[in-house]
């Protein structure tokens, strides 16, 4: 039998996919699992789900795939996973959990009690990056199981990136690319390797580099599906895997982003804007660029870290009307507030929002923002704003991208939740000034993954010539001039003057909560 088709599992943050593509773009076949329980909360703002949950997630999907799909997986040559980012699986000498892993959207900090080498600490004062430091030690699950629960860390023996854990059910190796290793990990990108116990970079995160599991080469064939788990998943016995990259990195070139004259938007739960390219330049201080999914590239990124969980957020807070609304239309709440959205004028009558609801490494004691209010704002202007203002933070991110580059970005491509609403695209076309185009498909992780491994068994050349047949548009959205100009008034006059203004207000708040919390 012909072997012409690529298989892949997309481990995301709701649900898994398994898929089967061929070099068109097709998906011929594909099955969704959702989480019935995405993460537990043993506390507020605590995320936490054992990783096997994921992996059983993921064999009901494949089993169905086998059931429904016999023919089309005898067909496939290779297969390739990718996965959601910095959540890491805590194995012992034997390779079993010893606990359920931190997913990426916990919000619990640690104390940060062992100080670094005064050394460090000075080195990190002198450069001006001691806030955006001591931000990544309390933010590290590492740190905070140190301090909480030395006595299951001393029994750790691989600190491994989650999916290194699912290749090694899969194929019975603990590795991955260090694309689909990116977190709070002790990696240096550049060059692909683990960071020495002493480099200035990896000691923040506190983890013995030892405990990171060995890494393999982007495109690199790492193994083949085990006779259990082939009994497992019904993925057939001996199908070669190769490395591809994370969830972002799939997602920007499953989107068409595959030069560096291009940006890629993720409106997802965290909100991002990336550029591949075969340079690396860090597009904030400390912020590495990422290996991307195909060999030779690197993504540099700026993620919101709430994102467009701010619009679930305003749903559940203040739109229960729409809510009610959406059951009886059966539609999703959002669906029904960005009907509303292009009744509200460009620039929301004059509200801008700063989307801070989480911290960030360039600004870690920074808070979210509303300014502007007056009597004829609604509640259809703050979601306009919650809108707006996570485009005008990723423009700001791009900025930083093109200036450290030397880039001209001259389109955008989007993905994610918030690409599904043209509004939400046309919105950010006019606050870019910019082309910004959609796909025709919504599973972009899973196709990029696809177009990865089509390059690694060398069906396809390079990016340009796997996106040439791979990659299809649904709608182009061009801006709106006349809009543009009142944006670039708004994001240059009040916008980007927001942080520095209140930069100390937010310091304050951050002291005066701080002090509730030791109470």
């Amino acid at each position: 039998m012909k072997k012409d088709l690529v298989l892949t599992i997309d481990y995301g943050t709701q649900s898994v996919r398994v898929s089967i593509v061929d070099d068109k773009g097709h998906f011929l076949a594909f099955e969704q699992e959702k989480y019935s329980t995405p993460y537990f909360s043993i506390k507020p703002g605590y995320c936490e789900q054992y990783p096997d949950y994921y992996y059983e997630c993921m064999k009901k999907a494949s089993l169905r795939i086998k059931e429904k799909y016999p023919d089309l997986l005898e067909r496939c040559k290779a297969f390739s996973s990718t996965c959601f980012r910095d959540t890491a699986a805590y194995l012992d000498k034997d390779y079993k959990v010893l606990r359920p892993s931190i997913i990426w959207l916990d919000q619990r900090f640690a104390e940060s009690k062992k100080k670094l080498p005064l050394l460090y600490r000075l080195a990190y004062r002198l450069i001006g990056v001691n806030k955006t430091i001591e931000l990544n030690r309390k933010r590290t699950p590492a740190m905070w199981m140190q301090e909480n629960e030395p006595e299951i860390y001393k029994k750790i023996k691989y600190y491994a990136p989650i999916n290194c854990y699912f290749n090694y059910k899969m194929l019975g190796v603990l590795t991955d690319s260090a694309s689909n290793m990116i977190g709070h990990y002790p990696i240096g990108f550049k060059k692909m390797k683990i960071h020495s116990k002493l480099n200035p970079v990896g000691i923040a995160y506190g983890i013995d580099p030892k405990l990171i599991p060995h890494i393999s080469k982007v495109g690199e064939c790492i193994g083949k599906v085990t006779r259990e788990c082939s009994l497992e998943t019904g993925l057939p016995e001996g199908l070669p895997y190769y490395t591809s990259g994370s969830d972002k990195s799939c997602e920007g070139i499953g989107s068409g982003c595959t030069n560096n004259s291009i940006a890629h938007i993720s409106y997802g739960t965290a909100s991002t804007i990336s550029v591949i390219s075969k340079k690396y330049f860090s597009p904030e201080t400390f912020l590495p660029a990422y290996a991307a999914c195909v060999k030779d590239y690197y993504n540099s990124e700026v993620q919101i870290y709430r994102g467009y969980w701010m619009l679930k957020w305003f749903t559940t807070e203040f739109a229960n009307e729409e809510s009610i609304e959406a059951k009886i239309e059966h539609l999703a709440p959002e669906e029904i507030l960005n009907q509303k959205l292009l009744e509200i004028s460009p620039g929301c009558d004059g509200l801008v929002l700063q989307p801070y609801w989480g911290p960030g490494l360039k600004r870690p004691l920074a808070k979210g923002a509303i300014l502007g209010f007056y009597d004829v704002h609604t509640k259809f202007h703050i979601y306009r704003a919650i809108v707006e203002g996570i485009a005008y933070a990723l423009k700001e991110g791009l900025e930083g991208i093109e200036k450290k580059g030397h880039l001209k970005i001259k389109s955008l491509t989007i993905s994610g939740g918030g690409s599904r609403s043209d509004a939400i695209c046309q919105i950010t076309s006019d606050i870019f000034g910019l082309e910004v185009n959609k796909s025709e498909t919504f599973e972009n992780s899973s196709l990029g993954c696809a177009m990865a491994l089509y390059i690694s068994i060398g069906r396809y050349k390079n990016l340009e010539e796997a996106k040439q047949y791979m990659i299809r548009y649904s709608k182009t959205f061009k801006p709106n001039m006349e809009a543009n100009k009142k944006y670039k008034i708004l994001f240059k006059k009040v916008y980007k003057k927001i942080y520095p203004s209140l930069k100390n207000i937010y310091k304050e708040l951050s002291d005066y909560q701080h002090q509730i919390v030791q109470k």
